[in-house]
């Protein structure tokens, strides 16, 4: 009844303002691994200079609505933060301004993180919220101006990481969480993604956080996604920095060389400067990635 009320509440704005965002509840009644209720959000500026959220316990999309009639590309746009915070602004927000401006129906992921003291299974955690996030823009696609049949999905940083295990462990069982075409996106935007959670690629703060201080080699070759690739695995654009000291661009090299290998077509672009965490951010070097990602998605009819 709830998500009834809001969508009838954002269908009217919606189509009178054609530019009001609306927050969509990920799950109606009770969210599955909760272990406790009534956690508050913590928001600020803190983390390099950026608009940041954590302590998440009630997971959400936010909506920002293309300006159409017609059903279109959705798009879920998973801000990174190295799996301890979400930098919600510049990796998240902006981003989906600028692609409903395009035309694409775009949403943002409020994900939980994987709090120990929060959440029971919290690995798995994130990867649940992602593939409900796919599953509802899915079922809800007449309502929200979706075409189900295009439901990609974005991510920065560790959010490229979460954005990449859905697109390739869509069918590898887990807690909380649906496998199968349902879930499995129709294509993904990696931009500057932590890929590997081996010793030599991964981002070890992304990793600590994922999967904790002694993961099993299971849970880390699960995780290594550079090892999950299939000839299923969506098509992909996948992007990053030369110069990036956080998450070396040899993340993207070798993701991109696994996807080839299956004959999944990928477009990698690797540019000369930017470092980490560029994201909307204007006065980068590297901002020209906004022109090659819009380019691919014409160019694909994505």
């Amino acid at each position: 009844m709830q998500r009834t009320i809001i969508f009838i509440f954002m269908t009217f704005f919606v189509l009178n303002t054609q530019a009001q965002k609306a927050i969509i509840p990920l799950y109606e009644d009770t969210i599955p691994g909760n272990k406790i209720t009534g956690i508050k959000e913590k928001r600020d500026n803190s983390k390099s200079g950026s608009a940041v959220i954590s302590n998440i316990t009630e997971p959400e999309l936010w909506w920002f609505p293309a300006r159409t009639d017609t059903a279109r590309p959705a798009i879920i746009i998973c801000p990174g933060g190295g799996y301890r915070y979400e930098a919600y602004e510049h990796e998240g927000k902006q981003v989906a301004e600028w692609l409903s401006d395009m035309g694409y129906q775009a949403f943002v992921l409020k994900y939980r993180l994987p709090d120990e003291n929060l959440f029971s299974e919290a690995t798995y955690i994130p990867l649940a919220d992602a593939r409900q996030a796919i599953a509802l823009v899915r079922k809800m696609a007449k309502s929200l101006g979706t075409n189900p049949k295009k439901v990609g999905i974005m991510g920065f940083s560790a959010g490229g990481h979460l954005a990449a295990s859905a697109s390739t462990l869509f069918n590898h069982e887990i807690p909380y969480a649906k496998t199968g075409d349902l879930v499995r996106p129709d294509f993904s935007i990696l931009i500057y993604p932590v890929i590997s959670m081996t010793d030599e690629l991964t981002h070890k703060g992304s990793r600590e956080a994922l999967l904790g201080n002694n993961p099993s080699q299971k849970l880390i070759d699960l995780f290594s996604l550079e090892k999950q690739v299939s000839e299923e695995t969506p098509p992909t654009f996948i992007l990053h920095a030369a110069d990036d000291r956080a998450v070396p661009a040899d993340n993207t090299r070798t993701y991109a060389k696994a996807l080839r290998q299956k004959n999944v077509n990928v477009k990698e672009i690797i540019l000369p400067e930017g470092g980490h965490g560029f994201g909307f951010r204007e006065e980068s070097p590297a901002f020209e990635w906004t022109t090659h990602l819009a380019e691919w998605l014409h160019e694909t009819g994505k």
